[in-house]
Formats: structure tokens, sequence, C-alpha cells
């Protein structure tokens, strides 16, 4: 999927239609504070191997997008539901 690299969209805090500039989230580091966090760190300590069985089925055909839109008026971002995509690509439109 191609996506140009500045859209023209509604920004919530300028409450006006803006140019946004797109970019592509990365994953962050997991926090080790987080409750899930900890619960896996519990289960998998000491003796006793791994407390999941691995996944035996196909990958996914497709991957979850997470795109932030940053408005160049306010400099403040905003994102949207998520998109499923097997290639992205961030285009420069001329």
């Amino acid at each position: 999927m191609k996506m140009p690299r500045k859209v023209k969209m509604y920004c919530p805090y300028c409450k006006k239609h803006t140019i946004h500039v797109v970019e592509k989230v990365k994953k962050k580091k997991a926090s080790e504070l987080k409750a899930g966090q900890r619960r896996f760190r519990r289960v998998t300590a000491g003796y006793g191997g791994f407390p999941r069985p691995t996944y035996e089925g196909r990958e996914k055909p497709t991957k979850r997008l997470n795109l932030r839109f940053r408005c160049t008026e306010c400099n403040r971002a905003h994102t949207s539901p998520m998109i499923r995509a097997k290639k992205f690509e961030l285009v420069e439109v001329k």
C-alpha cells in the first residue's frame, strides 16, 4: 500500500482541516512494570520451561500498521484506527 507522506485531514486540536505529516509508528520496548509483564516473568521464572505452547499455525498474510498524523500548524499528533497491509510505503506526491 502506498500512502502520501503529507495528507490534508481534520485536526481535532486546531478544529479545522490542515496538512498532516504521516509517520509510521514503531513498537516501543514493553515496560517491565506492567501487570502482564510481571505475571509473565513470575510464570517463566525457575524450573519448568516456557508457560505457553508454541504457535503452530500459519502467519497472518497482513500486518497491522499504526500510523501517526502530525499537524503542521500546531505540531500535535493523533492516530487513526489501525489498518492492515502486506506492504506499506510512504511516497512523496509532486
